[in-house]
Order: structure tokens, then C-alpha cells, then sequence
């Protein structure tokens, strides 16, 4: 059985949207003071820039206002505010001019003919990239190495590792097949590695 706290916050969830539909502006003001911080947050991990983040979380809530009517309460807001709050930053980076990418194969492994890794194998480093991502002391040289993936690239590890997408969810989103999402989030895992390895390698034991 749910617990009680969780019907209670179904049922506050339920009254907000109410209140938002009947064009309620402290429902409004609540919705943003609620779930601003956590999707600017988003917004900054895509687009890399502040003021471009600000805006797509402007956009986010003006969209979700827009479609309340259409919005599913079987689903949570804060579920549906994050969907909305990618596609505005996903929308944001194709309308960019686009420039010539840096070749992933730059940060990917290389091997001989015979299979062997031509450099030595990167060795295990502790934790994965989200957990890394999660620590502040960190989370800093994460972000770097992420950054430095080629747009298409971070975008998938993005949505795929970062924001938890579904592989199906993620290629509806960037609009390519799901085969080209895990093709993408396979070699972006690899060049990200890479790029950390030097940073959280295990340290050898004595």
C-alpha cells in the first residue's frame, strides 16, 4: 500500500494543478520557487551558458502553463516539468549555428591490427561518471571532461546517464534512431573515460 506522505503529496500535487488551471499566480509562484532551482540546474548541464539556461527554464514554465490542460496527473509535475525543460534546451541547441564538431576518435582508444590497445588500458577508476558527478569535490573535472565531448555525444550521455532517459526516450528527443543513441552513448562513454582516467585512476595497492 502507498504510504500516507506519499497520497499527501499526490493530493497537494493534485490541488496545485487545480489551482494553476484556474489561473491561480501564487500556484504559479509556488510552482517556480519549487522547481526552478532543479531545472535551471538541467538547463546549465546542456547549454553551458546562464543566461541561454535562464531562458529555456522561462520557456520551460511558460510551455508547461500553455499545455496544463493536456498535462497527465497519473504523472508527477516535477517528472513532466523535466521533459519540458530538455526539449526547450534540446530546441535551443539546433537553432544554433551550427560549427564543424572535433572528431570523437581524437578522445577514443586506439588499438593495433591485432586488437591490443595501442596505448596502455585505461585502468579502473572508482566510482561512475554520476556518482563522480555527485561528489563536490569532483564534480568540477567531471563537468570538464563531459564538456569536452562533441556536442551530438554529450548530448546522449546527457540524457542517457545524466538525466536518465530511456534509450527510446533519448532518441525521440534528439530525433534519431535508437541504434544511433546507443552507437553515440557507447563511444561517449569511452572518450569520457579516457578523459578521467588520469584524475580517478585506482591507486595501486603497495
Amino acid at each position: 500500500m502507498t504510504p500516507d506522505i506519499r497520497s499527501e503529496e499526490w493530493a497537494a500535487e493534485r490541488d496545485l494543478v487545480a489551482r494553476l488551471r484556474g489561473g491561480d499566480e501564487r500556484a504559479f509562484e509556488r510552482l517556480v520557487r519549487e522547481q526552478g532551482g532543479r531545472l535551471l540546474s538541467v538547463a546549465r548541464r546542456f547549454l553551458r551558458d546562464e543566461e541561454e539556461a535562464r531562458d529555456a527554464v522561462q520557456e520551460c514554465f511558460l510551455s508547461a502553463y500553455r499545455a496544463l490542460d493536456r498535462f497527465d496527473q497519473g504523472s508527477r509535475l516535477s517528472t513532466w516539468l523535466h521533459r519540458i525543460v530538455i526539449n526547450a534546451c534540446l530546441m535551443r541547441l539546433r537553432s544554433r549555428r551550427r560549427k564543424p564538431e572535433d572528431p570523437i576518435e581524437d578522445l577514443l582508444p586506439k588499438f593495433q591490427a591485432d586488437g591490443h590497445q595501442v596505448n596502455h588500458p585505461t585502468p579502473e577508476w572508482e566510482g561512475s561518471a554520476e556518482t563522480l558527478l555527485a561528489r563536490s569535490q569532483t564534480r568540477s573535472i567531471v563537468r570538464q571532461a563531459i564538456d569536452r565531448l562533441p556536442e551530438s555525444y554529450r548530448a546522449v550521455l546527457l540524457l542517457r546517464d545524466i538525466e536518465e532517459l530511456s534509450t527510446e526516450e533519448a532518441a525521440k528527443s534528439l530525433g534519431v534512431t535508437e541504434n544511433a543513441v546507443k552507437i553515440r552513448l557507447h563511444r561517449a562513454r569511452q572518450a569520457l573515460r579516457g578523459l578521467l582516467e588520469p584524475h580517478f585512476r585506482r591507486t595501486a595497492p603497495c
